[in-house]
């Protein structure tokens, strides 16, 4: 399959014109037209509808298009690995965690990253599926268990432990429950405890429910706890890393909390080098220390 025209159907897929393509890749809509042409005779499918408004992709335009996207990724990171330097960060570094820890630690943080290196490009990855690091699915992995591959980098981070807590306002409305006993009348908020992603706090959860809970809202990741908590719904089970940045939240019954959560940052043994990993892993734990020290001081 000749690389080129894979390159300019690339161009106009991405586009959706063949006008607009051709200014991209500095060629004329005629030359993009028949370089369209030859690459569909050569695979002898129609990889476009033309319409008045635009170009749009047929079935086996998108399956070409998803490949293609795939391959450009690849070189771009290729490209920025080759281009790698002592002096410079920059290019794109994929960054895979969980969608809790993603969106309300990580996230937040990252502007101190781009302020000191404006090039660097992070494509941030939140998912409770574990990506293959050594497959190249991401470049570096924020996971809450040591990760078991035996050619990954990896350093432990710090510890999580999940507790409860409610809004000071809910607590104004329903009372602050002094034992387990009491959460009879108030709205248990957590994830289901058969989830994967929350089995250390499993047997927390499976104890607050041993007494007959009034009311329960179940929700699929910490964010939409978070979300429930800050608008008065109830008494959520929730990560210990939030306090820092929520500090409207209220803990209640300290004494019931789940086992303590190991966090790692892992990525491939080689890109041991890569100045991007190395920016972003001093980055992360440059705010560990920091978070840690806030807490401590708390």
């Amino acid at each position: 399959m000749d690389w080129d025209k894979l390159r300019i159907f690339h161009a106009v897929a991405d586009a959706g014109s063949l006008t607009h393509a051709g200014d991209t890749l500095h060629l004329s809509q005629s030359a993009v037209s028949r370089q369209i042409r030859a690459l569909e005779e050569s695979l002898n499918v129609t990889l476009f509808h033309r319409h008045a408004r635009g170009l749009i992709l047929t079935e086996q335009g998108e399956l070409l298009f998803g490949a293609t996207t795939s391959m450009a990724k690849r070189l771009e990171a290729a490209e920025a690995r080759i281009r790698d330097s002592e002096d410079e960060v920059f290019g794109e570094l994929r960054v895979t965690t969980t969608i809790g820890f993603g969106t309300l630690w990580l996230a937040p943080r990252l502007s101190a990253l781009y302020d000191k290196y404006p090039d660097l490009r992070i494509d941030l990855m939140l998912e409770e599926r574990v990506l293959d690091l050594p497959m190249r699915e991401a470049d570096v992995a924020i996971r809450m268990k040591e990760p078991s591959q035996a050619d990954l980098v990896r350093r432990r981070l710090m510890s999580v432990r999940v507790n409860l807590y409610a809004s000071s306002e809910y607590l104004r409305k329903n009372g602050v429950p002094e034992t387990l006993e009491d959460l009879k009348t108030h709205r248990i908020i957590s994830q289901n405890s058969g989830a994967p992603q929350v089995a250390a706090s499993a047997s927390m959860i499976r104890k607050l429910f041993s007494t007959a809970i009034a009311s329960h809202l179940t929700v699929n990741n910490y964010f939409g706890i978070l979300q429930a908590v800050l608008q008065d719904l109830g008494i959520g089970v929730l990560p210990h890393y939030l306090t820092d940045d929520f500090p409207q939240l209220v803990q209640v019954l300290p004494e019931i909390g789940s086992n303590e959560v190991p966090v790692y940052l892992a990525y491939p043994e080689e890109l041991r080098h890569s100045k991007r990993t190395q920016a972003f892993r001093d980055f992360v734990i440059e705010e560990v220390i920091a978070f840690r020290r806030k807490n401590k001081d708390a």
